[in-house]
């Protein structure tokens, strides 16, 4: 996917409302689909300004010095959106910060005019107060605005900075004043939304992604089928059945989710035999989806990698050159593939306990959004069989638990190959190459800002003012 033109979104709210969460979530599934996509977290540009919290003192409205301290910030946070959307190739900034004023919100879109970003602005809102309590337990507690304090501390703290935010906050006005706006509310985590005046594609994809995800606990189980006859032979796609270890799995895959005594569990599989048959021993109702099928190999389908290699050496060596765009003859590339399983991603965020029974290359897919995969990792995140994958959605991110039922099952990972392996006169991959590679959503190196607090261009405005 390629935005017209890059997109700012702004997100808005109290404290302890799920911004950064909705933030996260947001750009884990930008990247994922190919929109490159950052959060820009103000909470992360004041700490690098003011070293040491001490109360909510600082979030007081008429506390001048921290008020142009947060405006600073804002600013330089802005200078970073600025620099990504237009020097990094980026398409879409997150800029995540509570922006419960007019006068903020001004600001952000005179800079986006300036710079002709679009806007779209996310506003959480929520009144419900266990919500609230159950978000400044799990995530504010451990923040770094409070180390080493008591849970209760944390709690009257942090409620007092909200309400420091109370006195000044100016919600979306839908029917007058932000009337013109782009925006989506979200009210009490997704009991009810108002969308006003969504401009383009990427903008409804987003509305989109928003009304479908929750909070509720749940798990999500990934697994491939159990070995088919195909695997013991090497050969990739086809339609075959399981192996006699294949079917022992099956039985021990019937065995432990009767352990887990998982409530209201839903199983889906894809429409290859295989699966099928994995999901037939569980002895429960399941759901086939086409679209969970395995990658499609074209001209390779039902092939070994050793015959692929005689028959098509180029296509052999172009895959391993670049395996998440390259596309087989007739067939998919990885980037096909997520595009196709966007579908069971959306439905799999409404969900509650899902077991996805697939395949290796759909898992991958899956395991990638969940784990913010870069497209280079994508291809080879290993996905073997006879094991399963248990995912539990945290507040930031996800946890796996890595269960294997000891059944033996061949090893079908290929690892990635090394540049000197490949041949240096190899023709392009581009040939048949899409559109655009995705990246996960966090640097795994931190980069310097380009403009951090006190560098120029801000300097220009003075030193920040002392809090003593």
């Amino acid at each position: 996917y390629m935005t017209n033109s890059p997109t700012l979104i702004v997100m808005i709210g109290l404290p302890a409302r799920g911004k950064t969460y909705m933030s996260k979530k947001l750009t884990r599934y930008l990247n994922w689909i190919g929109v490159p996509t950052k959060v820009f977290n103000l909470g992360v540009y004041r700490r690098e300004a003011v070293k040491s919290y001490k109360s909510y003192d600082f979030f007081r409205h008429d506390n001048k010095e921290a008020m142009e301290i947060r405006k600073r910030c804002a600013l330089v946070a802005l200078e970073d959106v600025k620099a990504y959307l237009l020097e990094e190739c980026g398409q879409i900034a997150v800029f995540d910060a509570t922006n419960t004023t007019r006068e903020r919100r001004d600001l952000i879109l005179n800079f986006a005019k300036e710079n002709a970003f679009k806007v779209f602005f996310v506003e959480s809102v929520c009144d419900d107060p266990e919500v609230i309590a159950a978000n400044i337990l799990e995530v504010k507690v451990s923040s770094p605005d409070y180390p080493e304090r008591h849970r209760e501390n944390v709690m009257d703290d942090f409620l007092k900075r909200i309400e420091c935010y109370k006195v000044t906050y100016q919600p979306l006005d839908p029917d007058a004043y932000d009337k013109d706006l782009s925006f989506i509310k979200v009210i009490n985590v997704g009991q009810r939304f108002l969308v006003n005046r969504v401009q383009d594609y990427i903008q409804s994809k987003i509305v989109y992604y928003l009304m479908n995800i929750h909070v509720q606990p749940r798990t999500i189980y990934l697994c491939r089928h159990g070995e088919s006859e195909y695997n013991l032979v090497g050969k990739i796609g086809g339609d075959s059945g399981l192996s006699p270890r294949g079917k022992q799995f099956s039985q021990a895959l019937r065995k432990f989710i009767e352990e887990q005594e998982i409530v209201d569990l839903k199983v889906w599989t894809s429409q290859l035999k295989r699966t099928i048959q994995t999901a037939e021993s569980l002895g429960v109702l399941y759901e086939q989806w086409k679209i969970l099928n395995e990658i499609d190999a074209g001209v390779c389908e039902e092939m070994t990698y050793a015959e692929i290699e005689a028959k098509y050496p180029d296509e052999f060596a172009m895959r391993d050159q670049e395996k998440y765009l390259y596309r087989y003859p007739g067939g998919e590339s990885y980037q096909d593939l997520v595009q196709r399983l966007e579908p069971v991603i959306m439905e799999l965020e409404r969900q509650g306990n899902v077991l996805v029974i697939s395949h290796q290359a759909v898992m991958r897919c899956l395991l990638a959004y969940f784990l913010d995969k870069s497209a280079d990792e994508l291809p080879y995140l290993r996905c073997p069989l006879h094991t399963i994958l248990k995912l539990t959605p945290v507040a930031y991110g996800c946890k796996v638990e890595t269960i294997t039922l000891n059944v033996e099952a061949v090893n079908t990972h290929r690892d990635k190959p090394s540049l000197s392996s490949l041949p240096s006169s190899q023709s392009p991959v581009r040939t048949r190459r899409n559109s655009f590679t995705p990246r996960a959503s966090a640097d795994t190196v931190k980069r310097p800002r380009h403009h951090s607090v006190g560098s120029k261009p801000l300097d220009l405005l003075g030193p920040f003012p002392s809090l003593e």
